[in-house]
């Protein structure tokens, strides 16, 4: 039976997988909308919102390590 730190562990790294994909989703989604709105700013929105979602996976990368460590200590 696995100990409890395992599964508070994959439990932790599940939930900021969810919340980075929900967070990237809602990005993506206001992206597409300005792009439309806006077709002449595309290149400069797609461009902010490729920097924002690598920063939120940095987060959720740096998460998921913290959840690694907690479950293996």
């Amino acid at each position: 039976m696995p100990e409890l730190a395992h599964i508070a562990g994959g439990f932790g790294a599940a939930l900021s997988v969810i919340g980075a994909a929900y967070g990237i989703s809602k990005l993506a989604a206001a992206t597409m909308e300005a792009s439309g709105r806006q077709p002449e700013v595309a290149g400069e929105v797609r461009t902010s919102m490729i920097i924002s979602a690598a920063l939120i996976e940095g987060v959720t990368l740096f998460a998921e390590v913290i959840c690694i460590i907690l479950a293996l200590k």
